[in-house]
């Protein structure tokens, strides 16, 4: 099934001519001639644009999620290919109305028409997994219904398998694809590409973070339905606003694009290091605004996570970074594991200085976080530096701000506008503020594990039938215990002190 898969691939990118893409490069122009007289049979009447886009949607969902990365990439990509790739944020072919029914049907074992007030089959978005379609239940209520597209779950199966038949090659082939951690990466895309294909579990998201936002002025998201909800359907509160990507349409609506663009890069921080929880997937398809200028998230099928170690390095990182302390980056590498211990501090300092000086003080129009990060990857190939597969969701997903904040304001500076979070942030990480917190994370839990640490110590050491040990243990025990609540007063005081302070 693989080479049937790998031929398919090959098959369509050779009918939709994007042979083209890899002729146009000067080292094979010598094939140009050959590969005309043996393909006059082809009709590319089409621009090439178009071409690739059809030939993407043919491919299948993990070949049109490539191509929205794409589009946001403005300044990689020539106008006309990231405009017709824009087309694949929502503009996906349907499918038919049959498998609508079908679906549903199966869902609720009961009529369309018993279940919704109204439904309209005729779909308002049509993505690569799923499609959406308004609908109104019994109550009044307005809904989106997103519906799994049929057959999905082995297409995005096949297309995997050859993913990581593609990182075993490149394991093998180049000397630099076993520190890539390549089957870590294509496993992690897979997690999340499964995780889609569980509308409950996308359900589950968009509940998660509409409570982190549940209080913010900034971002909006739908109320999800749970009574309407399955693996292969979800019903949502229905959100009306307009596509961030129309500029021209909001700032007739008098929003302001300036604050839009800050407002998207605070989003991005706050869901990424107050949070640990963010939308993966934020291309121009996924986000509207409504008339207030309040961001509206959608589809949260991909969401990327990170652990408190990874939060803390990565601030530490970015915030080095915003102030010019390229050492204090190089550290955290190295602090952190995702260098060698043995790496010279002042070699991978100047390596940094020099990556990333000529873009500090210019508007998003004069720089590319793209390349920036291909010159960051060719640094940390020399300095051993390992692939972080955690990691890789957010470097999409900064990617995607970048490409969202371009079209919004090319004067946007990030740096000016998300220095300013980070170092709050860190400043209640790390300072008192972060210890009064902790404490009063942990404090509810003293009151359990100090009783019972006198005994669980003698149990451990009595079980080595050490007589003369136990008979010491069994008196400290009993000491200890004469001495447990004078600890948990203590306890109790250094906290009441720490609150005080808080308040203060």
């Amino acid at each position: 099934m693989r080479l049937l898969r790998l031929i398919r691939i090959l098959w369509i990118a050779f009918r939709f001519g994007l042979d083209e893409f890899v002729l146009g490069h000067e080292r094979f122009k010598g094939l140009r001639p050959t590969v005309a007289a043996l393909t006059s049979w082809r009709k590319l009447d089409s621009p090439r644009a178009v071409r690739l886009r059809l030939a993407l949607e043919a491919l299948g969902p993990i070949f049109v999620k490539f191509g929205q990365v794409l589009s946001t990439r403005r300044d990689l990509l020539p106008a006309d290919l990231a405009d017709e790739l824009a087309r694949l944020q929502d503009q996906v072919p349907p499918f038919a109305s049959r498998h609508v029914r079908a679906a549903l049907e199966r869902t609720y074992a009961r009529p369309v028409e018993a279940v919704f007030q109204t439904f309209d089959f005729t779909p308002v978005a049509s993505a690569s997994v799923a499609q959406v379609h308004l609908a109104i239940l019994p109550d009044g209520r307005e809904v989106a219904v997103k519906i799994l597209r049929p057959g999905i779950e082995a297409v995005i199966a096949h297309d995997v398998a050859l993913l990581h038949d593609g990182a075993t090659v490149l394991q093998a082939l180049w000397r630099e694809g076993r520190r890539l951690k390549p089957h870590e990466v294509v496993g992690e895309f897979a997690k999340h590409l499964e995780d889609e294909l569980d509308l409950m579990r996308e359900a589950s998201n968009a509940s998660q973070l509409r409570r982190n936002f549940e209080d913010s002025p900034l971002l909006l998201v739908p109320e999800i339905y749970w009574d309407y909800c399955s693996t292969e359907v979800m019903v949502m509160e229905r959100m009306r606003g307009t596509p961030v990507s129309h500029v021209a349409e909001l700032r007739a609506q008098g929003i302001d694009i300036k604050a839009l663009a800050r407002a998207g890069v605070e989003i991005f921080f706050t869901q990424v290091f107050r949070d640990g929880f963010f939308h993966a997937d934020m291309h121009p398809g996924n986000i509207m605004v409504d008339a207030e200028g309040h961001y509206i998230a959608l589809d949260f099928g991909i969401m990327g996570t990170l652990n408190d170690v990874d939060k803390h390095y990565l601030a530490q990182n970015f915030l080095a970074f915003f102030r010019r302390d390229y050492r204090r980056v190089a550290e955290s590498h190295i602090e952190s594991g995702w260098a060698p211990k043995d790496t010279r501090v002042d070699e991978f300092e100047s390596a940094i200085r020099a990556v990333c000086e000529p873009v500090f003080d210019r508007p998003l129009k004069e720089i590319s976080l793209g390349k920036v990060l291909m010159r960051l990857f060719q640094t940390s190939r020399r300095f051993n530096i390992e692939v972080q597969p955690q990691l890789v969701l957010l470097q999409k997903t900064l990617l995607n701000i970048e490409g969202l904040g371009r079209e919004l304001d090319p004067d946007l500076d990030l740096w000016i506008s998300a220095k300013p979070f980070l170092e709050r942030w860190m400043s209640e990480q790390i300072g008192w503020r972060g210890l009064v917190r902790r404490v009063r994370q942990e404090a509810p839990n003293w009151g359990v594990w100090l009783p019972q640490t006198p005994r669980l110590v003698h149990r451990a050491l009595a079980d080595r039938k050490d007589d003369v040990i136990a008979a010491s243990l069994a008196r400290l025990a009993r000491e200890q215990r004469r001495h447990t609540w004078l600890l948990l007063v203590v306890a109790l005081l250094v906290t009441i002190v720490l609150v005080n302070m808080l308040r203060g």
